[in-house]
């Protein structure tokens, strides 16, 4: 059985190299911050994270079938929710909800 000292080094060497990776990012990247190409992609990924999103989920979407009501209402209610509040938390738990509630009772199988 192994020692106390060997495990407590075990358990220190681990914790040191999840730091470092951890940590490793960041100090890398912070020179590229004031990079002019990162700032254009800052500003312009989200708007295309989002389209990105859009298609992927409803790419199969089933349109003649009554079970499509569900994603397509909650996207409505999603994009009414940000256009009304501009919170992007509120819209993604507002649409979420509503799926989540449709699918699961109206439009359960």
């Amino acid at each position: 059985m192994p020692d106390t000292p060997y495990l407590l080094m075990a358990v220190a060497v681990s914790a040191a190299v999840t730091w470092a990776l951890r940590a490793l990012p960041f100090t890398v990247l912070a020179p590229l911050r004031a990079s002019r190409t990162v700032q254009y992609l800052g500003a312009r990924m989200p708007a295309g994270v989002m389209v990105i999103l859009f298609v992927y989920c409803l790419r199969d979407l089933p349109l003649p079938q009554p079970r499509a009501a569900a994603p397509l209402a909650a996207l409505a209610v999603t994009a009414g929710l940000h256009l009304w509040r501009r919170n992007a938390l509120l819209s993604i738990l507002g649409g979420t909800a509503v799926n989540v509630a449709l699918a699961s009772t109206l439009f359960a199988r």
